[in-house]
């Protein structure tokens, strides 16, 4: 009896994401430029046809993988966030998150700010919207902060963008150190001199 057409999406969704968790590795291993398909195939424990019957090629398995790990990033920032309701206490929680995601999967981390930058520029819109959704949401919640009283009045813009560089910056350093201290470590240091920077003190 054939199987029915929902098996055959289930199953072919299952070889889909072994592909981009061999591919994850892959990239994070050797780099976007020097990986290869092959390399994938052999790492996915699939042959290098059954790779382009569901990708058409090695830059279409990198933007797939993106988009899948830019969903992940933004799921477990909404998370977080929806349990609370001071704007400070969102960003706080937000930060946290995506330290602690990267923090647990450091080629999670080298994917998306090493290898998705170096890749070429067909991937940059993919990170474009991602820190733009991101920034935007801390300028957000800076607004509701100043408009609550809670912080004295500062550019909400250049507050929302410079939090997002030092974050980006913190993390890279990490996964691109040979020997890198777990990163929850370096939370803390970094929320007290973010806080600091609207005139808040860490509690």
């Amino acid at each position: 009896m054939e199987p029915s057409v929902p098996v055959r999406q289930d199953r072919a969704v299952t070889r889909q994401e072994r592909i981009l968790d061999a591919a994850l590795d892959v990239f994070a291993a050797h780099g976007y430029q020097q990986a290869t398909v092959d390399d994938i195939a052999s790492t996915a424990r699939t042959s290098k046809g059954g790779i382009y019957f569901h990708f058409p090629g090695k830059d279409a398995i990198f933007l797939a993988l993106l988009d899948r790990s830019a969903g992940l990033l933004l799921a477990r920032v909404g998370e977080r966030v929806g349990a609370e309701t001071d704007p400070i206490a969102k960003v706080d929680s937000a930060l946290l998150a995506l330290v602690r995601t990267f923090g647990s999967h450091r080629s999670l981390a080298r994917l998306f700010l090493v290898e998705a930058r170096g890749a070429g520029p067909q991937f940059h819109s993919c990170l474009a919207d991602v820190q733009s959704r991101f920034v935007a949401f801390l300028k957000q919640q800076f607004d509701e902060a100043v408009n609550q009283n809670l912080v004295p009045p500062f550019d909400t813009e250049v507050a929302s963008q410079a939090w997002f560089g030092a974050l980006n910056q913190v993390v890279t350093s990490w996964a691109l150190a040979d020997r890198p201290r777990p990163l929850d470590e370096t939370y803390p240091h970094l929320r007290a001199l973010l806080l600091r920077s609207i005139g808040l003190l860490a509690p």
